[in-house]
Formats: C-alpha cells, sequence, structure tokens
C-alpha cells in the first residue's frame, strides 16, 4: 500500500467488518467473495503490522521509564 492510499487503522477495521458482512451474504458470487477474502486478508495484515507497531511503541517507552 502507497503512503498515499493507507487508511487509519480505524479506517482498516471498518473495511474489514464490511467485508465480513458482505461475504455473509448468501448473493455474494465465488468470484466476489474471492475478490472480497483478497481484501480482506490486505486490511487484517495491514491492521496486525499497525498493532504491533504500537506495542512496540509501547514496549520501548516502558523501558525508557525503567531506566
Amino acid at each position: 500500500m502507497a503512503d498515499q492510499e493507507r487508511p487509519s487503522f480505524e479506517e482498516a477495521l471498518k473495511k474489514l467488518e464490511t467485508i465480513v458482512k458482505e461475504l455473509e451474504n448468501e448473493d455474494v458470487t465465488l468470484e466476489d467473495s474471492v475478490k472480497l477474502y483478497e481484501e480482506g486478508v490486505k486490511m487484517s495484515k495491514f491492521c496486525t503490522e499497525i498493532l504491533e507497531q504500537a506495542e512496540l511503541r509501547i514496549e520501548q517507552v516502558n523501558e525508557a521509564d525503567t531506566q
């Protein structure tokens, strides 16, 4: 994802929730389901990366406080 395309964590999470709801719809074609799934995996990975970065920053702050 290019920087200008990168959503915030909250936007990505909301998009992921929307994708899940769409996938639960029985009227979605197989082709659309696959596309939604691919997009969902991307959003999930993006959210995981953001959370891991936040966790690392918190650990660094906590380590700095204990020194």
